[in-house]
């Protein structure tokens, strides 16, 4: 019996976007950077995309920096299920400049569509903030331009971000025709606020919070306080450790985006929409999970925050 996946709205669109999707990211992109061979895998990413939504992936999530477009379009093509049946999230990522002719979103989805054999995205997000002419060529606010002439074109039915803060929000916001529709940023128990006041400032706006890195306790967490709790609420719930951490995502009104090379992981990971935490287990995943912080990703650009990340949550 297929697995009805819960969807959550898109302000302005009023899109359904899946509150799960499968990550087709930096794993793939370095064994490809680090010279696998080619074609092997070539096949290894477009079957475990096909696979993906074999299992019941309705959402596949993509990006210019992970550089396996044709790999994600071979998968979707190879899976059975009509294109319109699927959510695709693409990005732009600023520094593409540097390895492709041409610059800002625009080009960037032009050849990513090339690319993946399509002729939209239901999602396209700028990947990072720090856009100016020396790392982009263009300026956040060029970029933000071509977003808006994207969804005019309607290559992109929805706009947003990744790993955009406050300020830069607030920039878009200023600025802008159209305001982002999602950020997706770093989220999980150890991660519960990539960078300060963004969990609060995108709820205020109406902004989408899709959370990548959500199983960060299991894999590069421990030893962790949630060592202890975790066994026992998968426990109590007939669930796995896996399945607690990724429910927990979704009860914070967050789309997860995971990601597994294992039929048995994709199966688990879809399989969180028959249970609930209740608030007292939920409430502890939370406050335990404050007491680490780990950071995946924008070390460089958030880590400073990391001591007073969570003052106004």
């Amino acid at each position: 019996m297929a697995i009805k996946i819960p969807t959550v709205a898109l302000k302005g669109s009023g899109d359904q976007i899946p509150v799960i999707g499968f990550g087709s990211g930096t794993k793939w992109r370095i064994a490809k950077a680090e010279g696998e061979k080619k074609d092997l895998f070539i096949q290894e990413l477009a079957d475990q995309v096909s696979n993906a939504i074999k299992a019941g992936f309705n959402h596949i999530d993509a990006a210019e920096a992970y550089k396996t477009h044709p790999e994600v379009g071979a998968g979707i093509a190879n899976s059975g299920v009509p294109r319109e049946k699927l959510w695709v999230t693409d990005k732009y990522t600023p520094w593409s400049w540097t390895w492709r002719k041409g610059k800002g979103p625009l080009e960037s989805l032009e050849l990513s569509l090339e690319k993946m054999q399509m002729q939209y995205v239901d999602l396209y997000l700028v990947h990072v903030p720090f856009i100016n002419p020396e790392t982009a060529g263009i300026d956040l606010k060029e970029a933000w331009r071509q977003m808006e002439e994207i969804y005019d074109r309607g290559w992109a039915r929805n706009i947003g971000v990744s790993n955009f803060d406050v300020e830069s929000l607030e920039y878009i916001r200023k600025i802008g025709r159209y305001q982002p529709a999602v950020n997706q940023i770093e989220f999980s128990a150890y991660m519960q606020q990539q960078s300060p006041g963004i969990i609060s400032y995108c709820k205020k706006h109406g902004i989408v919070i899709e959370g990548y890195s959500p199983l960060v306790p299991l894999t590069k967490g421990r030893p962790g306080p949630l060592d202890d709790i975790l066994p026992l609420i998968a426990k109590k719930y007939g669930k796995s450790e896996l399945q607690v951490l990724l429910r927990w995502v979704v009860q914070n009104g967050v789309v997860v985006v995971t990601t597994s090379a294992q039929r048995k992981r994709l199966d688990e990971s879809l399989n969180i929409f028959d249970f609930e935490l209740s608030s007292e287990d939920f409430a502890s995943i939370t406050e335990v999970g404050k007491t680490k912080i780990f950071r995946n990703f924008m070390t460089d650009l958030y880590g400073k925050y990391d001591s007073t990340l969570y003052n106004d949550l």
